[in-house]
């Protein structure tokens, strides 16, 4: 108990600036999903009205659908510009000032939000929310990068598993706050819009005074004493000679490498695989169904035949599940064992002995798939014979829940983790513009779509996300490496595998620069 302890005194300042990117980070991303399903009849109401008083008649039913359904997708537009200008603004400016940028976007975005309703305009709400897609662009291409890079190998797993956790944490408070007993009535929706403003103020005010990251500052800019320092303020005193290594392996390996831009990430043979690895990845987490299920849930359950005022709780509690979910993936399935308990939570912080390093992400992944497969082929079933028993929608319901748990303890954690560990230094500002684009690109096109798609096919509108799911599952089974404890380098062996083939692949291996040592102490 001692050890875990000092373990958690001696790693606080890694612990605290995670805690200050997931707020400014995944947080509002997730925040954003969840919240605007609630003020919807409100902003339909206001958007009617808005067009009554200025033009003398009312708009159509169809009319101000359509203009929902960009209300809700015109966050992914905004998403898909962030990511495409974050790669380029990153490399050159680092990602703590791009970060801090982000910050004052998405305060402005707040503004537009608050005084919409004063301001009797239904279009600052649609600029508000692009605002908002384009800061959350930045911030979830940002964000992982930036913690993977911060964690030492023993943690990283832990510490990337926390974008989830914060991004399903920013859900259920967009649920919470929607309730029409809080910011989700009539009067106080804008400022239910508004309120990430605040996470935005709280990491501009607090990220200045944490490091860059230590590979940045040792291979990009070759600084070894702002390097030095940045390990000594995140990791605290203590030997991390092993870790400096890795570094230092990655950085000689980087001497006869570029930062390679987009197109150029394409041409490059040795990162074929991981390519596709990312692109099919990526695809799937937005085509699971559990976006689609945040952004029209009140939908989903209207065709579930719920009474209108049960579904506002009724989709906090999925957002809960998929939060336990998440915070359950980052500890071990011990929690039985009450004499231990307490020191089981602190050594889980500290060594990483969560249920993505016990099991491994290709695990969760593969095992996540199967059994969100397996839910939605239930759903689809219980969904289309729903009419035939009274009783049958509460088992769609808990149906829908237990999908959302399959969801947090599988794909949600690893997938962080694949991202980030797959790509190293050099590679990472220009495949997470490619991983941003692909997940802002179908953010959009679903939250057009979708109503539509449950309109037309009602109970069968989850069909769709379960041949993603199948697809997936077979290749990341058959084509995608453990990434568990692994360095970069070996990382990179794995997939020069798939990429040369195994004998050009130990060749390639072989060249690499000798091991360097760092021999400074901390």
């Amino acid at each position: 108990m001692a050890n875990c302890v000092s373990d958690l005194i001696q790693y606080r300042g890694l612990f605290q600036m995670i805690l200050v990117l997931g707020i400014g980070g995944s947080f509002p991303f997730g925040f954003h999903i969840s919240v605007i399903n609630y003020p919807s009849r409100h902003i339909r109401t206001f958007i009617n009205e808005t067009w009554i008083e200025r033009y003398g008649y009312p708009l159509h039913h169809e009319t101000i659908k359509l203009l929902w359904s960009f209300i809700v997708s015109v966050y992914g537009i905004g998403g898909v510009l962030g990511s495409l200008s974050c790669g380029f603004l990153t490399t050159r400016y680092r990602k703590k000032k791009c970060q801090i940028v982000t910050n004052l976007i998405m305060l402005v975005a707040a503004l537009f939000m608050a005084f919409c309703k004063m301001a009797k305009s239904f279009e600052m709400i649609l600029i508000g929310r692009f605002l908002y897609g384009i800061g959350a662009g930045f911030s979830l291409t940002i964000h992982p990068q930036y913690v993977g890079e911060i964690s030492p190998k023993k943690l990283r797993g832990f510490s990337n598993a926390t974008l989830s956790v914060f991004l399903t944490l920013g859900k259920v408070s967009g649920q919470i706050f929607g309730l029409r007993e809080l910011l989700g009535n009539e009067s106080l929706w804008p400022l239910l819009l508004a309120s990430t403003g605040l996470t935005a103020l709280i990491q501009l005010i607090m990220l200045p005074f944490f490091p860059d990251s230590p590979s940045y500052l040792l291979i990009q800019k070759g600084n070894e004493d702002a390097f030095m320092k940045a390990i000594k303020q995140l990791w605290g005193e203590g030997d991390h000679q092993a870790e400096i290594d890795d570094i230092l392996k990655e950085k000689a390996a980087m001497k006869s490498t570029k930062n390679l831009r987009v197109l150029e990430l394409f041409k490059e043979r040795s990162l074929r695989w991981q390519l596709y690895i990312l692109v099919t990845v990526m695809t799937t987490l937005q085509l699971s169904g559990v976006n689609a299920i945040y952004f029209y849930s009140f939908e989903v359950f209207r065709t579930a035949r719920f009474e209108e005022d049960l579904i506002p709780y009724v989709s906090l509690g999925i957002g809960m599940c998929e939060c336990l979910s998440s915070i359950v993936c980052e500890l071990q399935w011990r929690l039985w064992d009450v004499e231990a308990l307490q020191e089981h939570l602190l050594s889980a912080l500290i060594s990483g002995s969560s249920l993505i390093e016990r099991f491994g992400r290709r695990m969760l992944l593969c095992g996540g798939y199967v059994l969100m497969i397996f839910v939605l082929a239930l759903l689809t079933m219980t969904l289309s014979l729903q009419h035939q028993f009274f009783w049958m929608h509460y088992f769609s319901v808990a149906l829908i829940f237990l999908f959302v748990i399959c969801y947090g303890i599988g794909p949600s954690g690893a997938t962080a983790s694949i991202m980030t560990e797959i790509f190293s230094q050099s590679f990472r500002p220009s495949a997470f513009l490619i991983n941003g684009c692909i997940s802002w690109t179908w953010l959009f096109v679903l939250g057009m779509i979708f109503p539509y798609i449950v309109e037309s096919l009602g109970p069968f509108c989850f069909l769709i996300f379960l041949g993603s799911l199948v697809f997936s599952t077979i290749f990341t089974y058959l084509f995608l490496p453990e990434t568990k404890g692994k360095s970069i380098m070996e990382i990179k062996g794995e997939f020069n595998k798939l990429n040369f083939g195994k004998k050009q692949a130990v060749n390639t291996e072989n060249n690499l620069s000798k091991e360097h040592t760092f021999c400074t102490k901390l």
